[in-house]
């Protein structure tokens, strides 16, 4: 029996911006239905690589050879590529700044818009939506303006936003920036719930953001993968130091690991 293709099969990927290296030579496998944590510090090539998955960006030509597949495919027509995705950008709560009700904020992501227009909902699609709202306990927020939720609220909303047209893989793009502790753990909670309904890509430079479902960690320094493996072998504190370039201990706390003593 075949065995199915890998979500991601990427060998010897070598990705420039204008005369910029930026990843270098990098090479993973991920199978398909495996969550992931993408985690490095800000400017190591986490959301180059993420960009490279939707391309955004493409490889540089290497005279030997390179593998550059997703699902089992080298060539994609991008916009069917994209369709299997649910992606939360860090800019894209930045980019709702008319004055809609979060459950048309959910409803949009149907169509990719930044809110409803002249698009028409069905009955199956407002289902849908409740649903959404349900999964990520958001109910009582869906008829707020999203120009007056928190920070967190808001979040919470793009993640349905993503969510709400079944997408095969959930990228979460740095998803607790600017939230406080309570809405870190509203987050978290989302990201959970998330994932018992589909694949979850985060993409983090913190590792309290890594929910107990992601059991692999692929850890970016200076454009390359500095290491990748499971959770518990990767967040050791020699790992973490070489890579934030400062002493770390690493705790352990059901599920989730934070660094301490820097």
């Amino acid at each position: 029996m075949n065995k199915p293709p890998y979500f991601v099969d990427f060998q010897n990927i070598t990705v420039a911006h204008n005369t910029t290296t930026i990843l270098h030579s990098i090479s993973v496998q991920i199978p398909d239905g495996e969550h992931v944590a993408i985690l490095g510090p800000n400017g190591s090539g986490k959301s180059t690589f993420i960009r490279t998955l939707l391309r955004e960006l493409y490889p540089v030509y290497s005279e030997t050879g390179s593998v550059f597949k997703i699902w089992g495919q080298e060539t994609w027509d991008v916009f069917s590529l994209r369709s299997h995705f649910g992606y939360v950008s860090q800019d894209l709560q930045l980019t709702f700044t008319r004055n809609i009700p979060g459950r048309e904020v959910i409803l949009s992501g149907f169509f990719s818009s930044i809110g409803l227009f002249f698009h028409t909902i069905t009955p199956e699609m407002e289902r849908k939506a409740d649903d959404i709202c349900r999964l990520l306990e958001i109910e009582h927020l869906a008829d707020r303006p999203f120009s007056r939720m928190s920070t967190g609220e808001a979040r919470r909303f793009l993640i349905g936003r993503a969510l709400v047209h079944d997408p095969k893989v959930l990228i979460l793009d740095e998803p607790s920036n600017s939230l406080d502790l309570s809405a870190l753990h509203m987050l978290r909670r989302a990201m959970r719930r998330a994932a018992s309904e589909t694949v979850i890509i985060l993409v983090t430079h913190s590792l309290q953001d890594i929910i107990p479902e992601i059991k692999r960690v692929i850890l970016f320094k200076d454009g390359t993968i500095f290491l990748d493996g499971q959770k518990e072998d990767v967040l050791s504190d020699e790992s973490i130091s070489a890579v934030y370039d400062v002493p770390v201990n690493i705790i352990n706390d059901k599920g989730y690991y934070y660094a301490t003593g820097y």
